[in-house]
């Protein structure tokens, strides 16, 4: 036997020893033999949604255990609302472990997205969002800015038992606060933070007025506010 023949002998002796192995790790076969059938998730998680987390791992458990991509079960994983981290692993002889790491929200997004609190931006699409959250807005790359300023108002009003619901940054860099009390509080776009400290200072003087409600204070001013009331609803009478 020639060099080139025992040579196309040894490649056809090794193709036939390592294409059963390619086989099962490729899942062309022994999928059915090897299945994955138990799903195992831990870390505590009370928004992910268990149904879904299972529609998300099941194309890849039917794979079986040598040929499952873990990666794209991570990937999958990490994809649905609410889930911050994943890591997915296989166990002898037929589990599929998830592990992950919700988001902990500490406020609405704009329309549709919820911050948390290590300060990432996540789509909260089909999970239910705490109303109690207050409303942040402003440019994505401007997040810290706006939870700062934020913070500093709520201490702020807070003093006179107030809550800041909502805080907005324009594009232009504009500030708008919304108070619990029904006030809209427009701050402008320069030395936020020393005109809402000279404001709140006021506060406790302006509230509570009788039969007026604070509807608006403009504090765009060098030496003052704009303030504009609303008379509030009569409250009905008892009848005697």
């Amino acid at each position: 036997m020639n060099a080139i023949a025992r040579l196309l002998v040894w490649l056809l002796a090794v193709a036939l020893v390592a294409l059963p192995v390619v086989a099962v790790l490729k899942g062309w076969i022994g999928a059915e033999r090897w299945p994955l059938t138990t799903l195992r998730a831990t870390g505590q998680f009370d928004r992910v949604d268990e149904a879904r987390l299972r529609e998300a791992l099941l194309p890849y458990a039917e794979q079986g255990f040598f040929a499952v991509d873990l990666d794209g079960a991570r990937a999958a994983v990490a994809a649905l609302p609410w889930v911050e981290q994943a890591e997915v692993r296989k166990r002898w002889p037929d589990v599929l472990e998830v592990s992950l790491v919700e988001h902990v929200p500490y406020a609405r997004w704009g329309e549709d997205r919820l911050l948390s609190v290590r300060g990432t931006l996540f789509d909260a699409a089909g999970a239910g969002v705490p109303a109690t959250l207050p409303l942040l807005h402003g440019p994505d790359g401007r997040v810290e800015e706006v939870v700062e300023v934020y913070q500093h108002a709520e201490s702020l009003f807070g003093r006179a038992g107030l809550v800041v619901r909502a805080i907005d940054m324009d594009a232009r860099g504009s500030w708008t606060l919304a108070l619990d009390n029904g006030t809209r509080v427009v701050v402008g776009r320069s030395q936020a933070r020393s005109r809402l400290e000279r404001f709140a200072r006021l506060v406790p003087r302006l509230l509570p007025q009788p039969g007026k409600q604070l509807e608006q204070a403009d504090l765009r001013y060098t030496n003052g506010f704009a303030l504009r009331w609303a008379d509030l609803p009569a409250q009905p009478q008892e009848a005697s």
